[in-house]
Order: C-alpha cells, then structure tokens, then sequence
C-alpha cells in the first residue's frame, strides 16, 4: 500500500483514538480539555509575548534558546510520558502488510495532528515574527517552520522506535516517575538562569545561542535571523543543516521501525543465560555486618536501586541537595549552612519505611515477633540510609564550603548537618510507626487516596520535630559565634553536633521499637491500602 493510500488513513486513526479516549469516562475529557485549554493559552501569550520581542537588540538569543529547549521537550517527551499517546507504538502495527517508508510517512503527517504541534507551530510562528525584518526574510520564516516542526515530530517519533521496547514494559512505563527529578532540577536551573539575566541582562544568553544556532531545529529560525542581516550563504547552510537532521531522523526512525517489524521480541524469547544466573549474595552484601542487621541493609539498598519509586526519590533527594547549596554558592549569596540543606533532603527517606515496603511488607512482619526484633529491624534501615547520607552530607558540605572560601565554618556546619541528620532518623522511625501510610506502585501518585492526612502528619510534623531536636545545636553555634570569646570555639559544634545526632538516632530507635512490634497489624493495613 502507498504512503498516498494510508496516510488518510492514519489521519482518520489518530482522529479516532484522541476521540474514543474522550469517551472513556467525564473526568479524563474535562482533563484533556482543561490541560488543552490552558496549552492553547499559554501558546498565544506566548505568541504574544515574542511578536513583542521584535526589534529587541537580543531578539534572536532568545528565540534560538526557546526553539532548541522546545526541540529538547520532544525528544525526552516519549521517555517521561511513553502513554501520552498509544500511536508511539509502532508494534502494534507488525501484523500489517506495511513498508516502513510508507508507515514513515503516515505516521509523521498523523503525529502533526495535536494539541502540541499545534503549540509547536504558535512558538516557531512567533519566533520567526521576533526575528523576521523584511520580505525576504517573512518569505524564508515561512519556509523554515515546516522543516523545523517536523524536526521536532521526527525527533519524538524516532526516540520513541529506539525505545519502545523499554517504554511498553513494566520498568519503562515507571521511568517516567523520573520525570519528577527532571522537574526539580529544571526549575533550579530556570531559576538560576533567571536570576543571572535579571541581574545581566539578556546579554547573558548571546554566547549559548551562537552555539545553538546551528543546532537543529533552532538553525531553522536563526537562518530568518540571517536573512534580516543580509547574510544569505549563512542562513542557506542553517537550513541545510536542518534539512539534513530531518532526514537523518527519518532515516533513523524508519531503521528502528524496520527492525522492529521484522525481529522478535526479546521478553518472548526464553532467557536461558538469566536462568543459570546464580543469584547469590552481592560484593556489597559480602561487606555488611552478619545477621538480621546485614540481610535489611541490603534489602534496602536493594529497594533504592531497583524499585522505581524509591529509586526516584532518592535520585530528587540527591540532586536538589546538591542544586540548592552549590548554586547559591556559585552566584555567590549563598551561605555554608544551605548545606544542612542535603542532610534534611536525605533525612526525609527515612519517613514511611514500612509503607515503601507496599503490601510484601507482610514478610518483614512475619519476621518481627519482639521489640528486640522491631528495634533490629529499624536499626538495620537507619545504617543503610546512614551509608549513602553520612559521606554524601559530608561531600556536599566540604563542596558549599570550598566554593564560598569559608572554611573556618567548616566544622559548624558539619554539626549541624548531623545532628539534624540524626534528628530526622529519629523522628522518621517514630512516624514511620505510628503513622504509615501506602505509596502506589503504578502512576503518579505517592500516596494512597484517603492518605493524604498521614502523610502530611508523618512528613511535616515529622520535619517540625526534628527541627525542635536539633534547638540545641542551633543555639550552641549562634553563642558561640556572637560570644566574644567564643569565636575560636566553634569547632566544638562538629563533635557535639555528631553525638548529639547519633545519640538521637539511639533515642528514636529505641522509642519506635515497641510501637512497631505493638501496631504490626494497623501497620500492615495501611501499607497495603494502595
């Protein structure tokens, strides 16, 4: 069949999901219609907002960042969001008398149908207005937006076939919790950037744009820019290029929708190498105390890098703990003590540990029969939280204090870090006993319905508490540097903060065990309840 013949058809296709997946239920349409509102919204002010930039002396930087973050979005887009749209998957058309030349072109024209190519064509059509001076240069606008637009659908479609296999199974479909971390640093960053144009100017973002401007699909309004100049050999070699990585894309697409049209699946084929595989204990196991302690250490270490909820985060706590010092540090208004920043991050893994245990907690209760048993059990996760959070804190705070030249505060915020480390360890396996609550395993939810109360009381209240805990680190550092004779003390804070954290944890431990043994029942109802 000719790419002529399908294509009206795979129009007619994607019409027909968009419109059956509205029909399923009244709350999925009034979210679809909603989200599509405020996107529609959204894309005319900021169409708005770039047909005003025109004339500005660094129209161009702007417009060449936004279009290359935009082409950015739709190559991550199939990774976060592999269900946004069941036409990514290319393998359930394998039982079709398909080419993939063909399917190629069929699919690119329904992947134009859309709430966000809609809004891809309102940026690159106000873009080209910001930067267009002249006919000639309107004349090429409208040329490069149709090869830019398909850049960025080509770009999705061709990581999505290079993926799909991983995005349709269990463990893809949960990379998109990840998104959550993408999320958080993104918005450090956005924040950073602005910060640094407020105080700069937009002058700030010509360097990253003279690289970008030959990236694809950025070349393509940066060669409107080129045009408006006069500079008419530049700007035919930026639509080059981009004519060249959209044709490198769909060759690439149509490779992977060969391969997988015509090979097998992996997960149907028998693994006889994962069979043998032996599964004994790991290096890491090997090195970690004998007994109950060393078997629930690597049980939760284990869950930090295999379940994909933990793993997420875990992988946000680690990254915003770093992002939140180091780059107030690096504009220079920052302080050493943001670093006890990464200890409260960290510290907040502690809280609801039986809950990411989900319903197989039963299996650890069928082990706890005693307080003696509870406290063990607790003690074992707060060494493996301890494992990853001691060195990283330290790493952290060494890293603030290093960039700020403030070394003589070293010590202190070293003894804050751990003593509020500690605290959050104490407090984490206290809440984490008394108010459980369950995290579901699939979507995007990190709590239960019903739960939403247990959850702010565990983490919140929990977080209070541990703040109160550590007054009297607080209140020793701010004597000793206001005190005149104090000053040459403060390293005290680093020896009294580390016991005073670690004789927290002891208390918390201690005061957790026989409420855990106690509740073990009410315990396992709510973890179970998602």
């Amino acid at each position: 069949m000719s790419a002529d013949a399908i294509t009206p058809v795979f129009v007619r296709l994607k019409l027909s999901l968009l419109r059956n997946g509205l029909r399923q239920s009244g709350g999925r349409k009034a979210a679809y219609i909603t989200s599509a509102v405020f996107a529609l919204l959204f894309a005319a002010l900021q169409l708005i907002g770039l047909i005003a930039l025109r004339g500005h002396a660094h129209a161009e930087s702007v417009v060449v960042l936004a279009v290359a973050v935009l082409g950015l979005g739709w190559a991550v887009m199939p990774l976060f969001f592999p269900s946004g749209d069941e036409t990514l998957d290319p393998t359930r058309l394998v039982m079709l008398p398909l080419r993939p030349r063909p399917l190629v072109r069929a699919l690119l024209t329904a992947s134009l149908v859309g709430i966000g190519p809609l809004f891809t064509l309102c940026l690159l059509a106000g873009s080209v207005i910001a930067v267009a001076r002249g006919g000639a240069a309107f004349v090429v606008g409208v040329v490069a937006v149709v090869p830019a637009l398909l850049v960025c659908v080509a770009l999705a479609r061709a990581v999505a076939a290079a993926n799909v296999r991983l995005l349709t199974s269990r463990k893809g479909r949960d990379l998109a919790v990840l998104s959550g971390l993408v999320i958080a640093i993104g918005a450090q960053i956005v924040n950073f950037g602005a910060q640094r144009i407020g105080a700069s100017g937009l002058g700030e973002l010509d360097p990253a744009a003279g690289v970008l401007q030959w990236v694809p699909p950025a070349s393509a309004i940066a060669a409107v820019h080129a045009v408006s100049e006069g500079s008419y050999g530049r700007a035919a070699a930026q639509l080059a290029l981009t004519a060249a990585a959209l044709v490198a894309l769909l060759a690439l697409w149509s490779r992977h929708l060969t391969r997988l049209m015509t090979s097998p699946d992996g997960s149907t084929l028998p693994g006889a190498e994962s069979a043998a595989r032996q599964r004994s204990s790991t290096g890491l196991g090997r090195l970690l105390p004998a007994g109950r302690t060393g078997t629930v250490m690597e049980r939760s270490l284990r869950y930090v890098w295999r379940d994909p909820k933990t793993k997420a985060a875990w992988v946000t706590s680690l990254a915003i703990g770093l992002i939140v010092p180091v780059f107030n540090a690096w504009q220079g208004t920052g302080s050493v003590y943001f670093a006890c920043f990464a200890a409260g991050m960290l510290g907040i893994q502690m809280y609801n540990q039986f809950g990411q245990d989900t319903s197989a907690f039963w299996m650890v209760a069928m082990t706890i029969s005693s307080t003696r048993d509870a406290y063990v059990e607790l003690r074992a996760r707060a060494y493996a939280l301890l494992l990853i959070t001691l060195p990283y804190a330290t790493l952290v705070t060494v890293l603030t204090t290093a960039m700020l030249g403030d070394w003589r505060r070293l010590p202190e915020a070293l003894g804050l870090s751990f003593a509020l480390l500690g605290a959050m360890l104490a407090t984490g396996a206290w809440t984490s006993a008394r108010f459980p609550y369950s995290i579901p395993q699939e979507g995007y939810k990190n709590v239960a319905p019903g739960q939403t109360g247990l959850a702010w009381i565990s983490i919140f209240g929990g977080m209070m508490a541990a703040a109160l805990l550590c007054a009297p680190v607080i209140a020793l550092t701010i004597w000793l540097n206001v005190s005149a004779d104090g000053d040459d003390l403060t390293w005290l804070v680093l020896p009294v903060g580390t016991v005073y954290g670690a004789g927290l944890v002891a208390a918390g431990l201690r005061l957790a065990a026989p409420g855990t043994a106690r509740r073990l029942p009410e315990i396992l109802a709510a973890v179970s309840k998602g």
